[in-house]
């Protein structure tokens, strides 16, 4: 993809290669990426070394108790693969109301799901990986056995981690938390080094079993005791019938250039509904009142549909297809007019998070996902392990008639969404923005700022973000232009300006030049970001 010049440079300048890039949240895995490249490894090989990385030196989202997405470009195909992980076979809605919650609790071992890193990482090698999964794993394992120091994104959303859990987490499940991520009795600060040997022996058992250990060994056993012991639900059965799923990519076509997403139950066809829906509201304009208040409300129709219909797709009461069609597109475009709407669900006829990406000289490229889930998840550690559980099955519903009640051995709705980018049946690259429900919305600012605005990856990651929020309540980043903010404001938007743009989500881009195979990166100012290139 080429660019033409644009008043609009961002905050950095976008980064180029030819041999490889590898671009993440921060340094250190991006470096251990770049490594397995020069190792012989290919884009795939760097995308699970630099993932194993981050759940060592980004341990505030993510780790190898968590879930993960991926979206990988190989020999001119698309494959996408589902990683998610369901709900204990145990677990009902009845069993947690008798507990006395109305709703699936954030923390402690009641929303731990069947954790799907581990398996996304053996699956990826084995499909298409060039080195051992052992091989792969080991600059994580050297990072968590030397230890590293904090970074100062990192080290901020660290200390508040454990502000918040110090007077929350009081109960005996939580301690090998504290032990785990605040060996010192507080959080390790900016340039403090820490490590975690027991996380390096997990690390070292996934690679040396392919995972089998995490699902099958001793791994799955000490999960298993310690989710006895404290009345959780996830047993062994549980991870030893985990299976990932390899899945046919979702896509719609703008303006050109095809927008791939992983189908349900991710929510990444949010993005792909509001792109569809945006479409037909005329030509954007650069800054425009006009264009801005048509891409929130293209959102936030999207958004509102998602939220009601999407789970495990065979569960979903109005199919993918539909809610990806014309038809559906051009009806919900109808209902937007020139005020702030509030949104209601289409009618049916009857009938917490890391990104990276990565790419290599043979034309490979991987837009990789993976999360706890706010922040360090459940807050559940398995003692002598180093791994913290994620907290998924959070975000279930508790309601009969809602398509994503909870169920044994079904996937909840998941927020972690990777994407990529094509034109012409030729691959222009991965893309993605972490960050609970901003994803989608930054997976369409992505794509509407490098499509429409012809924005480079830097300039297009750095632009002023905007993020829905409910009925009429939109966010706007501090540097968010004010003409536009009062322009809002006079459409019957409530437009609230953030303190700081931690909530705006973090996003990397690699683009690919189809004629010269040159590589161009963006990396996200918001946190650490980093490229390593070669």
């Amino acid at each position: 993809m080429d660019y033409l010049h644009h008043p609009f440079q961002g905050k950095r300048h976008t980064v180029f290669a030819k041999k490889g890039m590898v671009a993440t949240s921060q340094p250190l895995a991006a470096q251990a990426g770049l490594d397995i490249l020069k190792k012989g490894g290919n884009a795939i090989d760097a995308a699970i070394a630099t993932a194993a990385a981050l759940t060592v030196v980004e341990p505030t989202s993510n780790g190898i108790g968590g879930d993960a997405f991926a979206l990988v470009w190989t020999k001119d195909k698309l494959y996408g693969l589902n990683a998610s992980g369901p709900a204990p076979q145990s677990i009902s809605p009845e069993a947690i109301r008798e507990k006395g919650y109305d709703e699936m609790p954030v923390h402690g071992v009641i929303p731990v799901t069947v954790p799907g890193v581990p398996a996304a990482w053996a699956a990826l090698s084995e499909r298409f990986g060039k080195l051992s999964l052992q091989e792969v794993l080991e600059p994580a394992i050297q990072y968590a056995e030397e230890g590293y120091p904090l970074t100062p994104i990192l080290g901020k959303y660290w200390k508040i981690a454990y502000d918040k859990y110090k007077t929350t987490f009081t109960s005996e499940e939580f301690n090998a938390w504290f032990e785990t991520f605040a060996p010192n009795g507080r959080a390790p600060e900016i340039g403090e080094m820490w490590s975690s040997p027991n996380h390096a022996r997990s690390l070292r058992a996934i690679g040396e079993t392919n995972a089998r250990d995490f699902y099958e060994g001793e791994t799955a056993d000490k999960i298993d005791t310690f989710m006895k012991k404290h009345g959780g639900y996830l047993s062994k059965e549980d991870l030893s019938k985990y299976k990932v799923e390899w899945v046919e990519p979702i896509s719609v076509n703008y303006k050109g250039y095809d927008v791939w997403e992983i189908p349900p139950n991710g929510q990444g066809m949010v993005a792909l509904m509001a792109l569809n829906i945006y479409k037909h509201l005329g030509e954007p304009r650069w800054q425009s009142k006009e264009t801005l208040h048509h891409q929130i409300e293209a959102m936030k129709l999207a958004f509102t549909d998602g939220l009601a219909f999407i789970t495990e797709s065979a569960e979903m009461p109005i199919s993918v297809e539909q809610l990806l069609s014309e038809e559906y597109a051009n009806k919900r475009s109808n209902v937007i007019n020139e005020e702030s709407g509030n949104p209601e669900v289409y009618y049916i006829p009857k009938g917490g998070t890391v990104y990276l990406a990565t790419a290599d000289e043979e034309g490979n490229m991987v837009s990789y996902i993976q999360s706890n889930y706010m922040g360090f998840g459940s807050g559940i550690v398995i003692p002598n392990t180093g791994i913290a559980l994620q907290n998924r099955g959070h975000d279930f519903s508790l309601d009969v008639a809602h398509p994503n009640i909870l169920k044994p051995g079904k996937r909840t709705l998941h927020t972690i969404i990777p994407g990529f980018l094509s034109k012409n049946g030729k691959a222009v690259g991965p893309f993605g923005v972490m960050g609970g429900y901003m994803q989608p919305q930054g997976h369409f600012q992505v794509v509407t700022n490098t499509v429409d605005y012809m924005l480079n990856p830097q300039a297009t990651l750095d632009m002023p973000r905007w993020q829905w929020i409910k009925g009429k309540v939109i966010h706007v980043e501090p540097e968010f232009p004010s003409y536009l903010v009062q322009s809002l404001i006079g459409r019957g938007h409530q437009v609230q300006i953030a303190s700081d743009g931690g909530t705006f989500g973090r996003g990397q881009i690699i683009w690919r030049n189809a004629e010269t195979g040159v590589l161009q990166g963006g990396t996200e100012s918001r946190t650490d970001g980093s490229i390593a290139a070669w």
